[in-house]
């Protein structure tokens, strides 16, 4: 049920991440500007390793969601690669926004929000899938991948016209630092009031 909601309550709370940075500033931009640098730096190298982690899930399950068990690919490393690399790419829009404090508040909500929905999907592919569901349960870590578990076949059939429509999807942490400088910009003009300010 609860991942029938995840796309409009995932689009809920960016716009509430947005405009919570859209208002504030970091309290490193005065005191250590090199901070800012550094913390800007992984945030895009971490977004950078998601939207190319969410691109190859993509490719994978672009079609085939529910109507195959797909297991090869990054989802031979575990059961939710998507999910994982979507982590990594919250946690780095955090540290794009130079601060200390968003990566973490996002990694906390995403860990506690997500489990409800893998377990809900988990509970729906074993309903679809049965057996071979329970042995993927069994082989494969439901998170963290296993790198020694890693197949991939020597040819995928891809649709291109759903893999299209997958690739804004799997960018959008991408566009998130965008319009993060975007904002930065009109702080700087003072278009933007600073309400709060974050380490």
């Amino acid at each position: 049920m609860i991942e029938k909601f995840r796309i409009e309550i995932s689009r809920i709370f960016v716009a509430a991440i947005i405009i919570v940075i859209a208002l504030s500033d970091s309290m490193w931009e005065t005191r250590a500007p090199f901070v800012c640098a550094i913390l800007f730096m992984i945030g895009c190298i971490l977004v950078g390793i998601a939207s190319l982690g969410r691109l190859w899930c993509s490719l994978y399950i672009a079609g085939y969601k529910t109507d195959s068990l797909v297991t090869e690919g990054p989802y031979s490393l575990c059961r939710n690669p998507l999910y994982f690399f979507s982590l990594i790419g919250a946690v780095g829009v955090g540290f794009a926004s130079e601060t200390l404090t968003l990566p973490v508040v996002l990694f906390l909500i995403f860990t506690i929000y997500y489990p409800f929905v893998i377990k809900s999907e988990e509970a729906e592919l074993s309903n679809l899938h049965d057996a071979k569901f329970k042995t993927y349960f069994q082989n494969v870590p439901r998170f963290f991948p296993k790198l020694s578990n890693f197949k991939e076949p020597e040819e995928y059939i891809v649709k291109p016209a759903v893999f299209r429509k997958h690739i804004f999807d799997a960018l959008w942490f991408i566009w998130l630092i965008g319009i993060m400088e975007i904002l930065e910009s009109l702080h700087e003009l003072h278009v933007l009031p600073t309400i709060f300010k974050f380490y």
